[in-house]
């Protein structure tokens, strides 16, 4: 139930049809005995940032999830952002703090990361491939950054967004081995598909998986299927993986610690959910 001392979390975005944070989060803060919910609310893109602003006048409000297509609009629209804000040029989450400023964070790489981490993978010095630089893949590349990698090769069908997200890892993380044009995933610690790749049937592969080594890690971002053929093909190499939705359910908690709502597991949150994925 929401009273009138409920805290509220606004989801927007456009369209809402789709939206599901509300079917992970409100139960998980039923079971916790937390007085707060998400509420997803349509904004065109038109009217978002005119409106943006209004929203955080509510005096029950703690932030905002930020999703299609407000991620990049988001960025100018708050009074500071965090590192991975600035390399990734998106935003996902929006904190208002206690005197009313607007804290901006983006945890699509967040989840992958801890993912990553609580299957045994070791992040620093690793060698890493990210294929696809948009909003996702630029989002994880600055995690990964923030994770200690030595180095971090860059490939989009667009060079030009390989190449910009290059110089802004850099300029954050000088001492960061940063390359960019080849897809080829030979000699790599980590692979991770951050295109829409995978998504529809007759999709190519976004890598050549039969230069991938059994000892590398290969991580999903598409959500549609649990084993998309990337990861099938990488699981019959004997490669360990990481499938699309698991970065979701890593990326809840480090949510739920940014708004101060406490700790939570992906167990936990997977266990109340009203939705399957």
């Amino acid at each position: 139930m929401i009273s009138g001392k409920s805290t509220l979390i606004a989801h927007i975005g456009f369209p809402t049809e789709s939206f599901k944070a509300s079917y992970i989060y409100n139960p998980w803060f039923d079971r916790a005995g937390i007085d707060a919910a998400v509420i997803p609310m349509g904004v065109k893109a038109d009217d978002y940032a005119s409106v943006f602003r209004s929203v955080f006048k509510f005096t029950n409000i703690r932030g905002a999830l930020v999703t299609m297509p407000h991620k990049v609009t988001t960025v100018s629209l708050v009074d500071e952002c965090t590192t991975t804000v600035e390399i990734a040029g998106s935003c996902n989450a929006v904190l208002k703090r206690p005197d009313g400023t607007l804290l901006g964070d983006m945890f699509d790489g967040v989840g992958f990361t801890r993912g990553l981490a609580h299957k045994g993978f070791r992040l620093d010095d690793a060698k890493c491939l990210v294929v696809g630089t948009g909003g996702v893949g630029s989002a994880i590349a600055a995690s990964l950054a923030a994770a200690g990698v030595a180095s971090i090769a860059l490939c989009d069908a667009d060079s030009r967004l390989a190449d910009e997200l290059g110089r802004r890892l850099n300029t954050h993380y000088p001492n960061l081995e940063v390359k960019t044009g080849s897809r080829d995933p030979a000699g790599y610690d980590l692979v991770v598909n951050g295109t829409p790749l995978g998504m529809q049937p007759s999709d190519p592969l976004p890598i050549d998986v039969t230069r991938l080594s059994p000892q590398t890690f290969v991580g999903e971002v598409v959500m549609k299927q649990e084993i998309t053929p990337l990861l099938a093909a990488a699981r019959e190499r004997g490669c360990r993986y990481q499938v699309g939705t698991d970065m979701l359910f890593e990326m809840i908690p480090a949510y739920l610690e940014f708004f101060g709502f406490g700790h939570a597991t992906p167990d936990d949150l997977r266990a109340v959910a009203k939705v399957a994925y």
